[in-house]
């Protein structure tokens, strides 16, 4: 990396989860605004819709006092925007904008789209509409920032992320051709699509041609705002070299510089805290694994546990219950087991039988409830991914001989859900054993967030994360280093569940000695992931964008 870096004066940053926590973007760009802030000289301004308007958003503060006259302005323009600070560590500026206003000009939006960069918007549907105009008011929200706020020859770089945000980086190409533009895909919408449909992504990767494949899985729009963005961008990033490869082959440009997904550290205790918050999170999981299931299992159980966004095969979850099921009938275990699904589904109130349980001042119970497996009543019982599969393995959660049981928890643990009344993070913290055996995941930071609770854990080579910790170690990684990282393609799905088995079969009979040195060694890789390491991408992708600029005018 060259020494002195073109760095800009303003950055904007922009995301449809600026305030708006959906998902991993959203971790992504509130963990990293701190470390953006440290940077000296830089202005950063986050923008994101403004879904909530009149409601209280409990993530954004309104300041009428910032940018007070060039909102004034803006207003005059007919667009409305709220400016104020992201309630995150660093409290960093933000717009938000309010789009709908532009939706009557629709077509001709998309005309201009069309005539100037041939985005195809003829087969958008669902979110297509809400994403493309949220752009494009974006856009305008910066170009009238820039002219009214921004001296002459001042550095303006534009980070515009996933596909969501695509207009508004054309738009500022063409208005302020001065700014330098980075465009970042977490997951290629036409990849995510491919793996989602149960196709083989990788096994016929080289042939596959993602405007052919986005005609037959109807996401043609998606697509074509994607790749033109991606192939008009300034600089084009992803967050690992597997979505690099996958950038490459589908959307046709290659990646010019990877920014991998960091964290900071401040959301995990330590100390007496961790410890406290770690006996506590434990205490609760085994309580509700007690009163499900009428089975008195043993204080030394040990907790295995899975979270993320309820997509089956991509996030790996039919594969960690085949697992769970085969560690059931494996004969090998020599203590309990409680694998808990954390994955937020269609689902309703926390069960009133498993409440009155939990409120009573019993502590062990000798008849499960009806449903064993489930802490809160589904909307959609009958036809949940998750629950079906519990089913259809025959993963009962009866006494006697099986000792695995599998609790599915669908929904947000945001400390207010009836049974857990905790925070996700206040849960996860008492896992022993993580297990994430993804599919399709371009980074993965749900591993990554296990492995800073000191939690071993075991993913996969399909998930970017996984191919991190390989190329940190040097080799695959192994339970031993605090990351087990298996093998996964589109034809191994039995082995790789025999050797998550297998795994968990060691991990289990290892003496509490080898379990503290594994955590030991999962929380110090966990540290090489901090932004204090990782930030020097996006340093280099801000100087890419600003000399791209600088040739351009």
């Amino acid at each position: 990396m060259k020494k002195n870096l073109l760095l800009p004066d303003y950055l904007f940053e922009i995301s449809w989860e600026v305030c708006n926590k959906v998902g991993g973007i959203y971790t992504v760009v509130s963990t990293k605004a701190r470390t953006i802030s440290e940077i000296e000289n830089l202005t950063a301004i986050y923008i994101g819709p403004d879904l909530w308007k009149e409601k209280k958003n409990p993530l954004f503060t309104e300041d009428k006092r910032l940018w007070s006259a060039w909102r004034k302005k803006v207003s005059d323009d007919k667009m409305s925007v709220r400016c104020g600070y992201w309630e995150i560590p660093g409290r960093p500026k933000v717009i938000l904008v309010d789009y709908t206003g532009f939706m009557d000009e629709k077509n001709a939006i998309y005309s201009e789209l069309w005539n100037d960069y041939g985005v195809d918007s003829l087969h958008g549907y669902g979110d297509y509409d809400d994403s493309m105009i949220f752009g494009y008011a974006v856009g305008k929200a910066i170009e009238s920032f820039c002219n009214a706020n921004v001296r002459q020859g001042g550095n303006v770089v534009v980070q515009a992320h996933e596909w969501q945000s695509g207009n508004a980086a054309l738009y500022v190409k063409k208005h302020l051709p001065s700014a330098g533009t980075i465009f970042t895909t977490h997951a290629t919408s036409i990849g995510r699509s491919i793996a989602s449909n149960g196709k083989p992504l990788y096994d016929y990767f080289d042939g596959y041609n993602g405007d052919q494949m986005a005609a037959e899985l109807n996401v043609q729009s998606k697509q074509s705002v994607e790749k033109v963005t991606a192939a008009n961008i300034d600089c084009f990033t992803t967050v690992s070299e597997l979505t690099a490869r996958e950038c490459k082959q589908l959307l046709e440009r290659e990646c010019d510089v990877i920014l991998e997904n960091g964290f900071e550290k401040d959301f995990v205790p330590s100390g007496k805290e961790f410890a406290a918050k770690r006996e506590a999170a434990r205490n609760i999981r085994l309580r509700v694994a007690r009163a499900l299931t009428g089975d008195n299992i043993s204080d030394d159980a040990l907790i295995i546990g899975i979270g993320g966004r309820m997509e089956m095969r991509n996030k790996g979850i039919d594969l960690f219950l085949e697992s769970m099921a085969r560690l059931n009938a494996c004969g090998e275990l020599e203590r309990d087991v409680v694998a808990f699904v954390d994955v937020p589904a269609w689902s309703g109130d926390a069960r009133e039988d498993l409440v009155k349980r939990l409120k009573s001042d019993a502590q062990s119970w000798d008849t499960p409830l009806p449903n064993p497996y489930l802490t809160h009543n589904l909307n959609n019982f009958y036809n949940d991914a998750i629950a079906c599969s519990i089913r259809n393995l025959q993963i009962d959660n009866r006494g006697g001989k099986n000792r695995v049981k599998v609790i599915y928890v669908p929904c947000y643990l945001k400390g207010s859900d009836g049974i857990f009344d905790k925070e996700y993070y206040d849960v996860l913290i008492g896992n022993d054993l993580s297990v994430y055996p993804s599919y399709y995941e371009p980074w993965g930071y749900t591993p990554l967030e296990s492995a800073a609770f000191h939690i071993p854990t075991i993913t996969t080579n399909l998930a970017g994360f996984g191919l991190w910790v390989n190329s940190v170690l040097g080799r695959e990684g192994k339970l031993a280093d605090g990351v087990e990282v298996v093998c996964r393609n589109d034809s191994n799905y039995s082995a790789a569940a025999e050797e998550i088995t297998k795994t968990i079969c060691i991990f289990a009979k290892l003496s509490e000695k080898e379990v503290s040195e594994c955590r030991k060694k999962v929380a110090k890789l966990a540290e090489k992931a901090l932004w204090k390491h990782f930030i020097k991408n996006y340093l280099a992708a801000y100087d890419f964008a600003l000399e791209a600029a600088g040739k351009r005018i």
